[in-house]
């Protein structure tokens, strides 16, 4: 039998790229790691970690045992939470969301899940999808509200991933300008014609996508700022910093002196969806992933 310790020691291993650092988070020493990791593979009969002098990556034998240990560990803070609802009576949930996507969809959706389910106890974690889809997998969080651009979500999510996606909306982003900009009065821009202009942007993952669509529209954007929110974004475009690439559902509250002009197509967008455990399809879970299809929908004939 797999000792369940040892694949958490793994689990750590991968987490953190090495036997040291593994051990500083689990409060072990290096020699105890070293120990838990040996002993599994002696158990396997295979080797589960490659190590060198850069640190410690996994073998094809250690991501089947890393995965096999995020469905363990899933499945043990499951049960622990429905023995916490037979003792106490309440049911704990936990929603991860990055912002601006829990501030459009989750109020109206968490009130419709109390209203069916007063005896939930609901907990918000805010987290970007590199992390909410871990705190899903490793059973933390019981969904996530997440998003991607045109590539795939980051982390392993598929039929082997044990999480399941749905999509919720899309989300296209908009060109913000100042509102004595040239284009600010078009009905659509391309992306072509703002080739030359200086950009100010409000997520890094905006950055990276805007590079992207530039490049095929032929031009190497001139990025003058990244920030981490973008009504600070759209602030810096008033002042005439530069001009700004903001997803739909950041638009509000409106920002004085800009214009807002939609991108012509293929416009760059964000999916929005919800993930949630595959397996576990329990009644609180399934009422709010309802609820948050009925609020996407209503934005979309808005």
């Amino acid at each position: 039998m797999i000792d369940v310790q040892r694949l958490r020691v793994l689990r750590a291993v991968a987490e953190h790229g090495s036997f040291n650092r593994a051990a500083d988070a689990l409060r072990l020493t290096p020699s105890a790691v070293s120990q838990h990791v040996a002993a599994l593979e002696r158990s396997l009969g295979a080797r589960v970690v490659a190590r060198s002098t850069r640190g410690a990556t996994l073998t094809r034998a250690g991501r089947v045992m890393v995965g096999a240990a995020e469905s363990v560990a899933a499945e043990l803070e499951h049960a622990r939470r429905q023995v916490d609802r037979l003792a106490g009576g309440r049911t704990r949930l936990t929603v991860a969301t990055f912002t601006s996507g829990g501030r459009l969809l989750l109020p109206d959706a968490l009130a419709r899940l109390t209203a069916a389910h007063p005896d939930t106890e609901v907990h918000i974690r805010e987290a970007e999808p590199e992390s909410s889809l871990p705190l899903v997998r490793q059973g933390t969080a019981d969904l996530a509200l997440a998003y991607r651009f045109d590539g795939p979500l980051p982390g392993r999510l598929g039929p082997d991933s044990g999480l399941a996606w749905e999509g919720l909306l899309e989300d296209p982003l908009h060109a913000v300008l100042r509102e004595d900009h040239p284009l600010a009065a078009r009905e659509e821009v391309d992306l072509a014609e703002l080739a030359g202009e200086p950009w100010v942007l409000g997520c890094l993952k905006t950055e990276a996508y805007l590079r992207r669509f530039a490049e095929q529209a032929g031009f190497a954007p001139e990025v003058r700022g990244t920030t981490t929110d973008y009504f600070f974004a759209r602030s810096l475009v008033a002042a005439g910093t530069g001009i700004s690439l903001v997803p739909s559902i950041a638009l509000a509250p409106p920002v004085p002196g800009v214009r807002t002009v939609p991108i012509a197509p293929p416009a760059p967008t964000r999916l929005f969806g919800v993930v949630t455990r595959a397996r576990h399809d329990l009644p609180h879970v399934r009422t709010l992933v309802a609820a948050l299809k009925e609020q996407a929908a209503r934005r979309e004939t808005v």
